[in-house]
């Protein structure tokens, strides 16, 4: 009597359900291998949760004004006090309270600002890079023009005329920034408009939009995800510069260019009014820079394992 072959069970294919966890540990390691993105997003996670925690954190009320207590030197000195671990402003309002607040101002004009420039940017560039003629012509042109006003002055301009707020100095802003943006896409998209994948998805009789959403704007948010770092950097700045200069936010907003202003006047009394929301900038800047640094170097081919 012949036995009947016993058919193969399936087999359940395990490096395929740990591929997923492969690709974010090499992804990990990739990072902490790179010590200036370490170091950038380390800075830049730490600002982000004291923006995200700060009522929570805050120790006081960062409007709430109190003149018996103004311009208390922080902890390290040697008249300050734990009740204020940072001090106090000119008005008595806690500092350390008013710097997470103030996080949370930088931030959200960063974020919002490179996506509204972005949006622009990258429209103008995609288009111009994949039409080419005349549209490239009228985008060039656009660039061109762009670049030849200064930023610092125009938006001074502007805030003089229609006003300085949180809403004026985001959207001033972010009309500005978008020339970088613009210059990168346009760029990427000439090189990339004649690749296989392109062709193909045109034989496939794919439309143009799906083809712009679906098959090349993938293949160049690297480059976009770098630019956007440099500009909500860059963004940062100027959003100080305007507070600094009394046209953008506007007190008792907290904001750390608007601190670094309102402090100036006792900068040679108790420099630490200064320093401190000075400092705080110059490391977030400087952390969002080496976070675009290190994505750069990780997205280009010689940084790929």
């Amino acid at each position: 009597m012949s036995s009947s072959p016993i058919p193969n069970s399936p087999r359940l294919d395990v490096s395929a359900a740990f591929a997923p966890v492969a690709g974010w540990q090499r992804l990990l390691r990739r990072v902490l291998g790179h010590r200036g993105l370490a170091l950038g997003a380390a800075v830049l996670g730490l600002v982000v949760l004291a923006a995200v925690f700060a009522p929570w954190l805050a120790p006081h009320d960062p409007y709430a004004q109190d003149v018996t207590q103004r311009l208390i030197p922080p902890i390290w000195h040697e008249k300050g006090s734990w009740t204020h671990v940072l001090g106090t402003d000119k008005l008595g309002r806690d500092y350390l309270s008013r710097l997470l607040y103030g996080a949370r101002v930088s931030l959200t004009i960063g974020v919002v600002v490179a996506l509204i420039s972005g949006l622009i940017g990258t429209t103008l560039g995609v288009l111009a890079g994949y039409y080419g003629g005349r549209v490239d012509a009228v985008v060039s042109y656009l660039i061109t023009t762009r670049l030849a006003m200064p930023v610092v002055l125009v938006a001074l301009a502007m805030a003089s005329l229609v006003g300085g707020s949180l809403q004026v100095v985001i959207v001033l802003l972010g009309l500005l920034l978008w020339d970088r943006f613009a210059i990168v896409t346009r760029s990427a998209t000439q090189q990339l408009r004649d690749a296989e994948f392109i062709a193909s998805a045109k034989t496939l009789g794919a439309s143009t939009p799906y083809i712009l959403v679906r098959e090349l704007l993938p293949n160049i948010l690297g480059a976009l995800t770098v630019v956007g770092t440099l500009e909500m950097a860059h963004a940062i700045l100027l959003e100080s510069t305007l507070s600094f200069l009394g046209l953008g936010v506007q007190p008792p907003t907290p904001s750390w260019g608007l601190m670094v202003a309102e402090g100036k006047a006792y900068m040679f009394f108790q420099p630490w009014v200064i320093m401190i929301p000075g400092v705080v900038l110059a490391l977030l800047v400087l952390a969002i820079n080496l976070v675009g640094d290190g994505i750069r170097d990780l997205a280009a081919p010689e940084g790929r394992n």
